[in-house]
């Protein structure tokens, strides 16, 4: 069942993990995993077993920030799931690969992590980047089956990779953006006074998907709500965002929705804060790396709602790891997908008795598990991980949600969480399974 909170108006040792002889210079991107304590000792089926996991997002370039805040939370969550903290008893390591937000480069890179040994990929800053190694990976394991690639996608919401470019090799551990929609409009529907809305989004598959299944979403579920802008604008070189906020302003509208991240989403808000504007701001990554710090600047808070899978003030079991990220890097751990990834391979790897990938990837298709916020399942017919989606609003840390984001005396607060069961839909993939 949904809980609902109040409307819109209410008070808003280092183990080098990378660089092994034939990394490519400039390419792949060798982190330390700091290990402050030594890792209880495992007993499970698989113990002394290392599981090599290769991270591939931009490590370098305008969302650097956020690719190496990424790596850093698969990583740390490595370091915590490792040994006695997974059912196999295996170790995870997590090594960076920098794909510098190219599809062509994720390929690339691609090829050298698999020539370095490694069989696990994860990847989540671009569906484009994630179709490009779906379709790869696919092409891989069906040429050598022996040296089979298992792809976690951990943030690239395309509903396509789950649909008509699905793959057996490819598990989504997010919600896609058509689930994340089904949430937003539930929520618009409680607030039956907003009317107007403006889409304001980056120019690329992402922010064209966000326009697009938000007008299906709303003719099904609030055909009242009239788009009064829809604004496209190129990713991540908009330095100004003050014009589009002007036409925001001459729209008349009475809420923004952005699938914006990055510099572009830190941009929007200061150019909102500039021109003094507090119309509510509906938002898919308005917790990612800088942009609570850029609204926690703001004299007179912007009324921030965010659709996703966490929110700031996570219960256990991951909210000691948060503390623990927090205290280490000095910036939140907000990849909580990374949990839920190594959860289901260490709860497959014992249940097979195996790291191999081939068989592990027989065991994660239809498997229920135990995620950060409750049993999740990954349905076999698309490999579309069912969890339920938080909206939350940001406002003042209080004795109910204590813990600021960045540090700030603000949180996202969830206001009402939306189980997978009310927010999925069907799926036209037809798999093809080895």
């Amino acid at each position: 069942m949904s809980q609902s909170g109040g409307p819109m108006s209410a008070p808003m040792q280092p183990q080098w993990v990378a660089g092994w002889p034939h990394c490519l210079k400039a390419t792949c991107i060798g982190l330390a995993v700091l290990w402050s304590t030594t890792p209880a000792v495992a007993d499970g089926p698989l113990a002394g077993q290392t599981v090599r996991i290769a991270f591939i997002d931009p490590l370098s370039g305008p969302v650097a920030d956020i690719g190496r805040n990424g790596l850093r939370s698969w990583q740390f969550m490595a370091e915590h799931k490792s040994g006695a903290g997974n059912p196999a008893g295996v170790r995870f390591l997590v090594a960076g690969f920098d794909n510098k937000g190219s599809p062509q480069e994720s390929l690339n890179v691609l090829k050298v992590a698999i020539d370095q040994g490694f069989r696990y990929i994860v990847q989540g800053n671009s569906s484009g980047a994630a179709a490009a190694l779906s379709d790869a990976v696919t092409r891989h394991n069906a040429h050598q089956p022996d040296k089979a690639v298992v792809f976690i996608n951990y943030a690239a919401m395309d509903p396509a990779l789950t649909n008509e470019k699905c793959s057996f090799w490819h598990f989504r551990i997010d919600a896609d953006t058509s689930m994340k929609m089904r949430a937003l409009t539930g929520f618009l529907m409680q607030q039956p006074h907003l009317k107007k809305v403006y889409l304001l989004n980056q120019n690329y598959a992402h922010g064209q998907q966000v326009s697009l299944y938000f007008r299906q979403e709303v003719a099904r579920q609030r055909a009242d709500v009239t788009v009064v802008g829809d604004t496209l604008h190129s990713p991540f070189q908009v330095d100004d965002f003050r014009p589009y906020v002007q036409r925001i302003k001459e729209s008349g509208a009475q809420a923004v929705i952005t699938g914006n991240w990055g510099v572009d989403m830190r941009r929007l808000v200061q150019a909102l804060q500039e021109e003094g504007m507090t119309l509510p701001l509906f938002a898919y990554y308005p917790a990612l790396k800088g942009t609570p710090t850029a609204l926690a600047r703001a004299s007179t808070t912007i009324p921030v709602y965010q659709i996703a899978y966490s929110h700031t003030n996570q219960e256990a079991p991951v909210a000691a790891i948060a503390t623990h990220f927090r205290k280490r890097y000095g910036e939140d751990l907000v990849v909580l997908a990374s949990y839920d990834g190594l959860e289901m391979l260490g709860q497959a790897m014992k249940h097979m008795g195996t790291t191999d990938p081939a068989r592990v990837a027989t065991r994660l298709s239809g498997m229920i598990f135990q995620g950060f916020n409750g049993p999740v399942q990954m349905r076999a017919d698309d490999h579309q991980l069912q969890k339920g989606i938080y909206i939350s609003r940001w406002q003042k840390v209080d004795n109910a949600f204590p813990t600021g984001a960045e540090g700030t005396d603000h949180t996202f607060a969830p206001v009402q969480f939306l189980p997978g069961s009310e927010i999925t839909g069907s799926t036209s993939c037809q798999m093809q399974r080895p």
